[in-house]
């Protein structure tokens, strides 16, 4: 893992998030896929961002790899559970575990970005 990626919160209703979020926290929108159940919101110069989703039903954090495929390889031989196989996602792929404590955390790559990524 070489670095977070995003933060993913739980909302169930993204207008009042962006509300909360936006107006009244005062972050700034990193984009905006309402229509795929999801906002993101940047803090300050970070890139990795605070992502209000719909499809999530608990907190997850996701950290970067350079391979998703590769890492879950390696991981699933070190014991790890994952909630399912690599799935991809519009930058690259993805995929999400839980820690023993029932926290979600995940692994994304930007293998859909480029080398410059």
């Amino acid at each position: 893992m070489s670095d977070y990626d995003n933060f993913f919160l739980p909302a169930d209703n993204l207008e009042e998030a962006k509300e909360f979020y936006g107006r009244q926290l005062g972050l700034k929108v990193k984009f905006d896929f309402t229509d795929k159940g999801m906002t993101a919101f940047q803090v300050g110069a970070n890139e990795p961002a605070i992502i209000l989703s719909t499809r999530h039903a608990q907190p997850a954090i996701w950290f970067t790899v350079e391979s998703v495929k590769t890492a879950y390889e390696d991981l699933k031989s070190r014991g790890i559970s994952f909630l399912s196989e690599p799935f991809e996602i519009m930058t690259g792929y993805a995929v999400e575990f839980n820690d023993p404590f029932g926290n979600k955390l995940g692994l994304t790559d930007y293998s859909k970005m480029g080398p410059s990524s």
